[in-house]
């Protein structure tokens, strides 16, 4: 299960990793103030090599709906679209796909990968936090439609394909923090309200770009 192997890793990753979590601060005062009301007031601040790389801060409390019908999908109950929370990158970032992510702020909804051909066997499970430039996303309590969540990624990418980090719902076993899953991937377990969480925060998929 990949939730154990994370378990397994935590107490050494954050020591001798490239990558490492601290508590970070308040919600950045860019933020529309209805997205920012929602979130924690404290982010968790991720750091390669000692240097600020990223910073996030979670909703407190997420939407939730009937259990989607959809497969390979594990957190179920949020709706498609949903308000998940907020990224700054400090550097040039990268996606799940590889693609180059600029320094600045981001939403975070929630969305699936589609199921065709170009994806099959892309991720074990097709959730994934999509990226969309924080001044262009306004609403906290929209579900945003398949089509216009990907529209407004791509002012992220510049390209076909939006941005996109890969997640999926916690089992049991599940504990907070930062650990190394593999060779490349660090994987951030957090609890949103609660629901547990992991969110690879840094690593590419190969067989997805």
């Amino acid at each position: 299960m990949r939730t154990a192997l994370i378990a397994l890793l935590l107490a050494a990753a954050t020591a001798f990793g490239q990558f490492s979590a601290k508590p970070g601060g308040a919600p950045p005062s860019e933020l529309a103030p209805e997205m920012a009301a929602g979130l924690q007031q404290q982010g968790i601040a991720i750091l390669s090599g000692g240097q600020p790389y990223s910073e996030l801060w979670f909703r407190t409390q997420v939407p939730s709906g009937p259990e989607t019908s959809e497969n390979f999908v594990t957190w179920k109950t949020v709706p498609h679209g949903s308000y998940i929370g907020v990224i700054r990158y400090a550097v040039e970032g990268k996606d799940r796909r590889g693609q180059a992510i600029k320094p600045g702020i981001y939403t975070l909804r929630l969305s699936y990968f589609p199921v065709d051909g170009a994806h099959q066997g892309v991720e074990p499970t097709r959730d994934f936090l999509i990226l969309s430039p924080a001044d262009s996303d306004k609403d906290p309590n929209a579900a945003v439609a398949y089509e216009a969540l990907m529209d407004m990624s791509r002012k992220v990418t510049g390209g076909r394909h939006p941005a996109c980090l890969a997640m999926w719902k916690a089992e049991s076993e599940f504990q907070e923090g930062l650990a190394q899953l593999g060779e490349h991937d660090w994987v951030l377990g957090v609890k949103i309200g609660n629901d547990p969480i992991s969110l690879i925060v840094s690593g590419i998929n190969e067989h997805d770009r």
